[in-house]
């Protein structure tokens, strides 16, 4: 939070001048949660590997007069994506107030022993050095305007093991620790890092896992009794993005259908 902590004088959940990149912004949660965050008025910078999603979410949200969208393709793991994007954030927009880190990739479902090289380093590489990368470009900018919310989605599977995905797990428990620490180096200076942790949600990457015949384990796991829709966790992430949270850092916020509960 950039403001007086002790104001009341607006809306705590408008993110209305804010200006805030999603990673991973083309499919599913990341799709999402660009939504929610249109919805709550920011500026948008939506980044992802495949040109064609971005440009369809783009032409589904910019529908009105004010364009507060821009797309950007890329890998967050390839050198330099992240510094590049945050210059141009920073040349198109002149700040950076909210960074949503939700590219991510889950290739394999495998057992442990089975788990190639190849694929173990590809996971780490994009859900946590590509994550590090923007959050790294991301806090320097926001460190320099004394202000900013860094918000990485990681996972249940951060905190609760489950079969057949160990890179994943690794990577978001890898995550999760990552954004205690950054909140601690960077709080006495105005930059907020928390998590959220989804459980399981319908989308292009859960849904060959969830049609199969572990959904049912899934299910039964989750004592809401299924799955989650993509918008459900919308909200969780404009109260993170936004001055609702001010006084929240290096926490990780569970939206699970009560998975962690049990």
């Amino acid at each position: 939070m950039t403001g007086n902590p002790e104001s009341t004088d607006h809306d705590l959940f408008d993110l209305s001048g804010k200006v805030a990149w999603v990673t991973g912004a083309g499919k599913g949660l990341g799709r999402a949660i660009a939504a929610a965050l249109y919805g709550a008025g920011a500026t948008l910078v939506l980044t992802s590997r495949t040109e064609a999603d971005l440009r369809r979410l783009d032409a589904e949200l910019d529908t009105g007069t004010t364009h507060r969208c821009d797309s950007i393709a890329g890998s967050v793991d390839t050198a330099g994506f992240a510094d590049r994007t945050v210059d141009r954030i920073l040349d198109t927009h002149g700040r950076l107030d909210v960074l949503i880190n939700c590219a991510g990739i889950s290739p394999s479902f495998t057992r442990s022993e089975k788990l190639s090289d190849e694929v173990w380093q590809q996971v780490l590489r994009v859900n946590l050095d590509g994550a590090f990368y923007c959050a790294r470009a991301a806090g320097a900018a926001m460190l320099e305007q004394h202000g900013g919310s860094i918000v990485n989605v990681t996972s249940v599977h951060a905190s609760a093991g489950f079969d057949r995905i160990a890179a994943y797990a690794a990577s978001k428990g890898g995550l999760e620790a990552l954004t205690k620490t950054l909140a601690v180096e960077w709080a006495d200076r105005g930059v907020r890092v928390n998590a959220l942790a989804p459980g399981y949600f319908r989308t292009d990457l859960s849904s060959g896992l969830i049609d199969s015949n572990w959904g049912q384990r899934i299910i039964d796991a989750t004592p809401a009794g299924r799955v989650g829709y993509p918008r459900e966790l919308g909200g969780a992430a404009v109260f993170l993005a936004a001055d609702a949270s001010s006084f929240m850092t290096g926490t990780t916020l569970t939206v699970d259908g009560g998975w962690l509960a049990r």
